[in-house]
C-alpha cells in the first residue's frame, strides 16, 4: 500500500511533559516516519508519514499522548510525502 503522510498539530499541556520523545518512541515502535516539534504557541507539530494503518495508530496514541499531557485537540491535514528515512525530534519553532 502507498504510503500517506499527514502534519498533526495537537493543543493543550504538551509542552514541558516529554510529548516530543514520547512520540518518537512511539512512531519508532509502529514504524512512521517524519518529525515532531514545539511550536512557540505551546503546540506541538509532527509530520507523519509510512503505511496508513500505522499513521492512524499512531494518531490514536497521540489523542492520549504520555501521562503527563493533557490533549485538547487534534488537527489533521494530508500532505505529500517527503521520502523520511527516520523519526526525529526537529528543533523548535
Amino acid at each position: 500500500m502507498a504510503a500517506v503522510a499527514r502534519k498533526i498539530r495537537v493543543t493543550g499541556l504538551v509542552q514541558g511533559v516529554f510529548f516530543r520523545a514520547w512520540t518518537q518512541h512511539q512512531a519508532n515502535e509502529v514504524g512512521v516516519l517524519g518529525w515532531v516539534r514545539n511550536c512557540r504557541d505551546g503546540s506541538v507539530e509532527a509530520h507523519l508519514e509510512g503505511d496508513p494503518a500505522a499513521v492512524d495508530q499512531l494518531i490514536e496514541r497521540l489523542r492520549k499522548g504520555p501521562p503527563a499531557a493533557e490533549v485538547q485537540e487534534i488537527e489533521i491535514r494530508d500532505v505529500e510525502p517527503e521520502g523520511f528515512h527516520h523519526f526525529d525530534v526537529a528543533r523548535s519553532l
